[in-house]
């Protein structure tokens, strides 16, 4: 998978990189294709603002974390991204849980 990863106030380090990939590569594990990952780091003050956007079938994964630091930052965006993508995942199988659930007629002779 190929994460483009865009700054314009710090340089991309290597463990930076390595560390948003390993974010992303445990998004690989529910088994739904990641299009085009996109990570965005900003810098606000004392706190870097971090970004990522994700398409995934028929949708788009958007999540935004903000902390003093980066490592942290990049950390609770693959937290918020993974909870986008537990529920994105499970979604057709509440839908089809619901709708195997009789529906309960009350008749009163």
């Amino acid at each position: 998978m190929s994460i483009t990863i865009t700054s314009n106030v710090i340089d991309i380090s290597p463990a930076i990189r390595e560390r948003i990939e390993s974010r992303f590569e445990k998004l690989s594990r529910r088994q739904v294709a990641l299009i085009s990952p996109h990570v965005i780091i900003q810098k606000e003050g004392q706190n870097y603002l971090v970004e990522a956007t994700a398409g995934v079938p028929n949708d788009t994964l958007f999540a935004q974390a903000e902390d003093e630091n980066l490592y942290a930052a990049i950390k609770e965006l693959g937290q918020r991204l993974e909870r986008q993508l537990n529920r994105y995942a499970d979604k057709p199988l509440a839908q089809r849980t619901q709708a195997a659930q009789p529906v309960a007629v009350d008749e009163e002779e």
